[in-house]
């Protein structure tokens, strides 16, 4: 009589069970002892080490079934019902494959499944099993749920942040939390596309949790992810949640990187620099002027075939500029009398910053209260779920705005009226500076005051941002002093000047920290483009 030929099953839902508690090498013991007692042939051993929560999440328990199906044995013995048959599906499996003639046994439990007593014990177990882990599976999703309430991530941390503990915001990682900022930061310019992104983050020192460099997809899932800037949003269901951790980059930084993303805002690369590039416009047809170099020239034209007389030289440009910039020079009484009044402002601005914190405050309360009345009307079932989750998601992410803009008013140390000096430092130092400094500072200089640059045949005419404008038009001192339409001028423009702190913050990022005077360049004494030195 041939000897029958019997699988072993052996699994644990984690790692960390397979070495506590009930763990594989004690399942196997006790199957070898069963197989001693009933002179059984154990011919192949399946051990597993994963969750059998969702159906058909075990591929070794798939495999075994496979393989019983073809016959490759007699019959499988499993430590427990519960090691076996989780859901009702992989129950439904075994119980067919015993309906087939393959013996089923369980190493500790005394069942004959073919019998009718026999089976209906099983099947009460096999129902018991399924229904802990489906309580199981509910109660570890309450539990999570209420993390997220709380405004907690209740999953490993995201790459740029670490855990600090349980019941406790994560924290950002001081190595790779400044390079997740200055991967978005990098990526929102549109000069820079994904591939070259990861070499350049992986060239900073930006790794994945295995330390290799991050993939394509790694990069994009980060750059999607509304986590670093204070929202949690879950995929699978499209949740989002209010985030207590950290921010590393603000909402407005956000929404650029997905406008990029989305292919809205995508910038070519250049292989030659020029000042001026994509900053003159064609006034008949409103496209960009084309820098082109000639020989030792360099002529920005348009390309558009109903204007093509639309010529200038770059030389011509930086002439204008000058001009421009000429104007907006104080003279020394000047720079005292708005010195002293920007001062002053500064000091009237610190209770306007308590004003606007409480209603911000207010603000964040209203949205508090819309949130709920939102969960209200989806318990009433006056919205479907899609609609809130939209809804809740918009608010959430409103709300995280909010949050920045409070986290963004400055304590005690203001810094407007650094950024004042700034601009008070570029009135003194940008016609200085201009015409003897390199095309990338030519170029930010002339980005930070330009509004609008518009070329018609061989002249162009400069239109400066509103708060240089209103330098360039001031009225004159009389006598060397201040008067009264003068006053009222210039405290008009430090109030539109207060506007534009984030122009001005951003000025002070992109000027070099040494940006002092240089000598004084032959002075011109238009505004606009003269004719005689174009070609």
């Amino acid at each position: 009589m041939p000897i029958k030929k019997y699988f072993s099953y052996i699994r644990v839902s984690t790692q960390r069970q397979g070495q506590h508690g009930t763990s594989l090498a004690e399942q196997q013991a006790a199957i070898e002892r069963f197989a001693r007692s009933w002179n059984l042939s154990i011919t192949k051993r399946f051990e597993e080490q994963q969750s059998a929560a969702r159906n058909g999440g075990r591929t070794v328990f798939l495999n075994l079934i496979r393989e019983l199906k073809r016959g490759a044995a007699d019959g499988v013995i499993i430590h427990k019902i519960d090691r076996s048959a989780r859901n009702l599906k992989d129950w439904a499996e075994l119980l067919s494959l015993s309906d087939a003639g393959v013996e089923v046994h369980f190493a500790a439990e005394s069942l004959d499944l073919s019998s009718r007593g026999g089976r209906l014990s099983a099947d009460i177990q096999a129902v018991v099993a399924s229904d802990f882990i489906r309580n199981l599976r509910e109660e570890t999703k309450k539990g999570l749920y209420g993390r997220l309430r709380q405004g907690l991530y209740p999953f490993k941390a995201v790459n740029g942040y670490v855990d600090s503990g349980a019941g406790r915001p994560k924290e950002i990682d001081p190595a790779s939390g400044p390079l997740i900022r200055k991967a978005f930061e990098l990526y929102s310019s549109g000069e820079i596309g994904l591939h070259a992104l990861a070499d350049e983050m992986h060239r900073l020192g930006l790794r994945g949790r295995t330390g290799n460099k991050i993939t394509i997809n790694g990069l994009s899932t980060i750059l999607h992810n509304p986590f670093y800037m204070g929202v949690i949003r879950i995929e699978k269901t499209g949740d989002t949640f209010r985030g207590v951790h950290r921010s590393l980059i603000s909402r407005e930084l956000f929404d650029r990187v997905q406008t990029v993303l989305a292919g809205k805002n995508i910038k070519k690369q250049n292989r030659h620099f020029f000042a001026y590039r994509k900053m003159i416009r064609c006034r008949a047809c409103g496209n960009f002027l084309i820098p082109e170099r000639k020989r030792s020239y360099v002529y920005y034209r348009c390309h558009t075939r109903t204007c093509t007389r639309t010529s200038l030289k770059e030389r011509s440009i930086t002439e204008a500029y000058l001009s421009k910039l000429e104007t907006l020079t104080l003279s020394r009484k000047e720079f005292e009398f708005l010195k002293l009044e920007m001062d002053r402002e500064v000091a009237l601005a610190s209770g306007r910053r308590e004003t606007d914190r409480v209603n911000l405050k207010l603000q964040l309360d209203q949205i508090a209260d819309r949130l709920s009345a939102l969960a209200d009307a989806l318990i009433d079932g006056l919205i479907d779920k899609e609609t809130y989750l939209r809804k809740k998601e918009k608010l959430l992410m409103d709300e995280a705005a909010l949050r920045q803009r409070i986290a963004e008013l400055p304590g005690e140390h203001d810094p407007m009226k650094e950024y004042l000096d700034v601009f008070l430092g570029i009135l003194k130092s940008a016609y200085l500076s201009f015409d003897s400094a390199p095309p990338e500072l030519q170029r930010k200089l002339a980005k930070i005051v330009t509004l609008e640059f518009a070329a018609e045949g061989k002249t162009g005419l400069i239109k400066l941002k509103p708060q240089y404008q209103m330098v360039s038009e001031r009225s004159p001192f009389r006598s060397g002093r201040a008067h009264r339409e003068t006053t009222r001028n210039f405290a008009a423009w430090i109030s539109l000047l207060i506007k534009f702190q984030d122009c001005l913050a951003k000025h002070a990022e992109e000027l070099p920290p040494d940006f002092t005077f240089n000598p004084a360049p032959t002075k011109s004494t238009n505004n606009s483009i003269p004719k005689s030195d174009q070609e």
